[in-house]
């Protein structure tokens, strides 16, 4: 029984997909990083703030999920080996138009959804309430970038589903 009154060896499974997470996110990160630096063309402005406003709250999330992992007592995966080999993001060529680039974000995007569910679910499975509320909240802005994402890649005639 740790600190935290859940046992260490029930919360493996959790950290195991924080660390992959945690690989993602590194990944993701370096993905922004390349395209904030090589965005061209007529939506420079606008992307290149985007990219650097992504890419300030990703770095955000590693810091706050490798601490997660250590406040559950084990170590966070910290070599960039093992996070190319870990993750289900791969790096992205900068020699992408502007709307490939935010395509390749929602994909991106849509890794980290994926694997943050899996994280809640191996969570829920040990009452991990520190790491529910920590991923819960992720779940909800990077569900608000997708659509302000999604939205910038839309034609101005495109609809909305009726109620």
């Amino acid at each position: 029984m740790s600190y935290l009154n859940m046992n260490d060896e029930k919360l493996l499974p959790t950290v195991v997909e924080l660390n992959t997470l945690l690989a993602d996110y590194h990944i993701y990160y370096q993905n922004l990083r390349n395209f904030h630096w090589n965005i061209l063309g007529d939506n420079f402005f606008e992307l290149h703030e985007k990219f650097e406003e992504l890419y300030t709250d990703a770095r955000v999330k590693i810091d706050e999920i490798a601490e997660r992992i250590l406040t559950l007592r084990y170590h966070p995966m910290s070599n960039l080996k093992d996070y190319l080999k870990a993750s289900s993001i791969e790096e992205v060529s900068s020699k992408k138009t502007d709307k490939e680039m935010v395509d390749s974000i929602l994909d991106n995007h849509a890794i980290l959804l994926r694997q943050m569910s899996k994280v809640i679910d191996k969570a829920e499975q040990t009452n991990d309430e520190g790491t529910i509320d920590l991923i819960g909240a992720y779940i909800r802005e990077l569900e608000k970038s997708s659509w302000m994402l999604d939205a910038f890649t839309k034609e101005t005639a495109s609809q909305l589903n009726e109620v």
